[in-house]
């Protein structure tokens, strides 16, 4: 078995939001300089072959509604920051999971979708678009919700460094998504988000610890899970708690930054040799292999009203949200 051992980096950062689209040059800038700092630190010793970078770093939804979003902020991807993320992943010999920026394409005119990118040397090998958006307050769409949608929900993506997967903040609070990621081979769970408190890292609640170590064990694997740490100077009336982790296959803390905002990066060794020994070899607490899949039927009908319009608002996703809940109560998740 082939041995790949290195470090990763949660690169955690507190910068203002734009609110139009040059602004977003200033937040690129920062993060490759945040990707020179984390090579540089590591260099010494296992060098850092991964580094994750957290929701919203490159650009947020500081506009209520997707129509200011699509005329002031949201871009195309490829765009001139994956072309700069991929230069210095060329540069550096890493693989960079981007901050996530609100971004637009012309086969789905009037939407907006929460999207991250991995980057490496090769160019973007992904891009994820949010699946879970945080209703009612996002009006982004998901892919999922458009009629004729035709990529990959769930891409993983098998590299020099391992099978590498990412979802974004609510995402994760669905087991389902990570499950679906790991299905498809993912060994590296990686989570781009914008967790605020009270949420965070720190009890009584510290959701944000319990899904990162769940979902490392639940599917075996690496979890590498980069929090925003924006300071409520930066992102009024929000506060973001920071708290970035690493964790290893068995719900193990490798690496975590300190709980409050602020800019921190973090780094741990993961040993994708290990993971995929483990997934072999193991018997018991095998939960991907002792999966019943057929056990459930509530996974082959509608909860959530599918295939929604353009037209997306915080009153929107309320009725949305509203409708649901009906069916859940009345016992009618099966209609369509």
């Amino acid at each position: 078995m082939e041995h790949i051992r290195y470090s990763v980096a949660c690169c955690q950062t507190d910068m203002p939001n734009p609110i139009e689209r040059k602004q977003m040059r200033a937040n690129t800038d920062r993060i490759l300089s945040m990707i020179d700092s984390a090579v540089a630190g590591a260099a010494p010793f296992l060098p850092v072959r991964l580094l994750v970078f957290p929701e919203f770093a490159h650009s947020a939804p500081v506009f209520e509604t997707a129509k200011e979003l699509i005329a002031k902020l949201a871009i195309e991807i490829p765009n001139e920051h994956t072309e700069r993320l991929q230069n210095k992943a060329r540069e550096h010999n890493v693989y960079i999971q981007s901050g996530s920026m609100l971004e637009v394409d012309s086969k789905w005119p009037g939407r907006v979708f929460n999207a991250t990118c991995l980057i490496g040397p090769e160019g973007i090998v992904y891009k994820y678009r949010k699946v879970n958006t945080w209703i009612p307050y996002e009006v982004h769409t998901s892919p999922h919700d458009i009629e004729g949608y035709d990529e990959p929900l769930f891409p993983v993506a098998d590299t020099p460094i391992g099978k590498l997967g990412c979802a974004i903040c609510y995402d994760w609070l669905f087991p389902e998504t990570m499950r679906q990621l790991a299905a498809n081979g993912a060994e590296v769970l990686i989570r781009a988000s914008a967790y605020m408190d009270p949420w965070g890292a720190t009890e009584p609640m510290a959701w944000w610890t319990v899904i990162n170590r769940a979902r490392a064990i639940e599917n075996i694997a690496y979890v590498v899970a980069a929090n925003q740490g924006a300071s409520l100077k930066h992102y009024p009336p929000y506060s973001w708690p920071g708290g970035s982790q690493i964790v290893d296959y068995d719900g193990r803390m490798l690496a975590e930054a300190s709980p409050g905002p602020g800019e921190r990066i973090v780094t741990a060794p993961i040993d994708i040799s290990a993971v995929r020994h483990e997934r072999t070899s193991r018997r018991g607490h095998h939960m991907l292999a002792h999966l019943r899949t057929e056990a459930y039927p509530v996974y082959s009908k509608h909860q959530y009203p599918p295939k929604i319009g353009a037209e997306i608002s915080y009153e929107t996703n309320n009725e949305l949200i509203d409708e649901a809940k009906r069916r859940l109560n009345d016992g009618k998740n099966d209609e369509s």
